[in-house]
């Protein structure tokens, strides 16, 4: 720059160019120039008391030197140093005291790598290096005066030089060199078809500092109103407190403006449950010279971050529907007889690349089932990434898509249930009657399984159910209903009388503080073995979800209470401990055996369908009573110790004590015998 440009460029720091950058910035004005009012340059401040530039134009023969400390007036004058430059510009910092980190050689490669690796120009360190160098090579220079007088001295001996020349050895020398430290290309700059495998790992390793490759990727150039350029990868494994910090973890794609790096976590950038994608954004429609805060409320980023997510869900159902596809073929592949080599040989590859979305499931599921329930504008996308367990898919995860396909031609709704294990879940009476009509029901074992159902409701028109819930409706023949009103009228003077029974002992009984209401006794649809089931009103917590909000820390007891929901007690009216009650209470309702068994079967079946009793010891004693009563003992008889009968040996011992104190017993009363008599001589 010439001494016109330094006064015109660099004069407008010492004027306080900050404060019109922000008049600037609150009338509306242009803010997209990092060079706008000096205000780049001024940062240098925030570590130097004073800053030096000195400069030399090629159509000035003067070079200049421009100096300021900051306070409010600059210099400028003729270098006395003459050209030393040629031509281009050098700035120097004089340091305050608390910036001389800045002096270390690894902390400037630090900096320069972060923020500026990406820049297209080189930019280069100086280091320090030590060199091996040979003795003679390293004293040539200093000892050129005492070679004449080793020429003087010709009395040493020619074995005695040999053996120095042996003893001698290389030497370090200290040199300087100039290093590049922004080595790494921005491969997202280059075209897809020029980029290779190997590059692509190699880059997802630099910026997330994993050992693996990432299991997939995605790279994209975006065009319309804004622009910009990215590279999102898929990490196969997932952090290990990846979900220990969701709430507070911020997105990890680093944010490039041309090619600078604005930032490394963005809270905006990406949703949270898509905090573990890797990759960066680069975008040259972002202002470079405004801070973070102002960045972030920039409606550029809410467009860059929709295009993001958009990119990284279709990431996801390309490999979800490649390894189905794949499954698929294989089954093509299953019917045909006559196979060639090179069928093989691809049925072979496409078993290797198969199972990437299983293995990526496995690991962040969870984060999906999040993004399902957090998510308002992608929920229907992720829903058609989901993976379910269900009573017919032998132990494998399978798509809604593929629960549809199989479906019953008359079933309207969606059925799934939740618990605490897959083992758990198959044995639940709620069950039964799917398992007798055939119908597929999802199992849900995770606790985030079932608040996403929720959260979707419905899905391609299906409405979700829930077995274990009391508005469960299935498909009746017009004989069938004819039955099922008989049998209610049959069995009404049984549920009527039940229904007292449960209301009393949960209200004033020995129930009344488990926090357990009823809201009714009726004959069951869905029972075919067992005799009795609990299900819970259609908008209260099933038992998976209410064992998941009594672990919470910060419970509501009182909520808790509310949501749980009234529980109603299903019989099955051909079970015949059930006909034996009906018998029982027509012949008499006090009957206090009928009475009895009437509770045990609510409570048991309190803990069949996975709901827990506060206080299980009414449960406990009546058990007690009616083993007493298998065994023929009467269990209101009154406890008493028993007697442990002596050993042998003891016995033994007991008896020598006896005799030993029985002698000495005599021997006393010889002895009173004797005295009076020596008394009489």
């Amino acid at each position: 720059m010439s001494k016109a440009d330094l006064i015109n460029n660099l004069g407008t720091v010492a004027k306080s160019g900050t404060t019109n950058f922000l008049e600037a910035m609150a009338e509306g004005g242009d803010a997209n120039l990092i060079g706008q009012f000096g205000v780049g340059f001024y940062s240098a401040f925030l570590v130097a008391d004073k800053v030096s530039v000195t400069s030399k134009c090629n159509d000035d023969p003067v070079q200049h030197v421009w100096e300021s400390s900051a306070d409010a007036s600059f210099t400028v004058m003729d270098d006395p140093r003459g050209n030393t430059l040629g031509r281009g510009s050098r700035v120097t910092l004089h340091l305050k005291e608390d910036a001389h980190d800045y002096l270390s050689e690894d902390k400037l490669k630090e900096s320069a790598k972060k923020y500026s690796q990406f820049i297209q120009f080189p930019i280069y360190v100086k280091v320090k290096k030590e060199v091996d160098v040979e003795a003679e090579e390293d004293d040539d220079d200093d000892d050129k005066e005492d070679e004449e007088e080793k020429k003087d001295d010709v009395e040493t001996k020619d074995e005695e030089e040999k053996e120095e020349e042996e003893e001698k050895k290389p030497k370090k020398k200290t040199v300087f060199e100039w290093e590049q430290v922004n080595t790494q290309k921005a491969i997202w700059l280059r075209a897809k078809e020029d980029v290779t495998e190997e590059e692509y790992n190699e880059f997802y390793k630099s910026i997330s500092k994993d050992y693996l490759d990432p299991l997939a990727y995605t790279h994209f150039n975006a065009e319309g109103e804004i622009e910009f350029k990215s590279i999102l990868f898929l990490p196969k494994k997932a952090p290990f407190d990846m979900m220990d910090n969701y709430w507070t973890k911020k997105s990890e794609v680093k944010l490039f403006v041309r090619r600078v790096l604005v930032a490394e976590k963005f809270d905006e950038l990406l949703p949270r449950y898509l905090n573990f994608v890797r990759g960066v954004v680069d975008s040259d429609d972002l202002p470079l010279n405004v801070s973070r805060e102002q960045l972030q409320q920039n409606k550029i980023m809410k467009v860059i971050s929709k295009k993001l997510v958009r990119k990284v869900l279709e990431l996801m159902k390309k490999l979800a529907k490649d390894e189905e596809s794949g499954g698929d073929d294989e089954e093509e592949e299953k019917d045909e007889e006559a196979k060639e080599d090179k069928d093989k040989e691809e049925k072979k590859e496409k078993k290797e690349e198969e199972g990437l979305w299983t293995k990526f499931w496995k690991e962040f599921n969870k984060n999906l089932k999040m993004g399902c329930y957090e998510d308002d504008s992608n929920r229907s996308k992720l829903s058609k990434l989901l993976r379910f367990y269900t009573t017919k898919s032998d132990g494998k995860e399978i798509s809604l898509d593929k629960y549809l396909d199989r479906m019953q031609e008359s079933q309207e709704s969606i059925y799934y249930m939740s618990g605490d294990s897959l083992e758990t879940m198959k044995k639940a009476p709620a069950l039964q009657i799917f398992e007798k009509k055939d119908l597929e029901v999802l199992m849900l074992p995770d606790h985030l399984d079932e608040p996403c159902l929720q959260k979707l409701a419905d899905y391609e028109g299906k409405k979700f159910v829930s077995i274990q819930k009391a508005d469960v409706k299935l498909d009746e023949t017009e004989e069938e209903k004819k039955r099922f009103t008989k049998l209610k009228d049959m069995y009404k003077p049984l549920t009527d009388w039940w229904k007292k029974k449960l209301t009393d002992l949960t209200e004033s009984g020995a129930m009344k503080d488990a926090g357990v209401k009823i809201e009714k006794v009726e004959l069951s649809k869905r029972l075919t073995n067992s005799p009795v089931v609990v299900v819970t009103s259609q908008f209260g917590y099933s038992a998976q979800q209410e064992k998941v909000m009594k672990s919470q820390a910060f419970q509501n007891k009182e909520q808790l209470s509310m949501m749980a929901g009234r529980k109603t007690l299903e019989i099955n009216p051909n079970h015949p401990v059930v006909v034996d009650l009906l018998a029982k209470v027509k012949a008499s309702e006090s009957d206090e055996a009928a009475g009895n068994t009437a509770e045990v079967l609510f409570q048991t079946a309190i803990i069949e369908s996975g709901y827990e009793i506060a206080d299980p010891s009414a449960l406990v004693n009546r058990v007690y009573r009616m083993m007493s009563k298998e065994l023929g003992v009467d269990p209101d008889a009154p406890l008493k110790e028993v007697e442990v009968p002596e050993d042998e040996e003891e016995a033994e011992e007991e008896d020598g004590k006896d005799g030993a104190s029985d002698d000495g017993e005599e021997e006393a009363e010889e002895e009173k015998k004797e005295k009076p008599e020596k008394d009489e001589m």
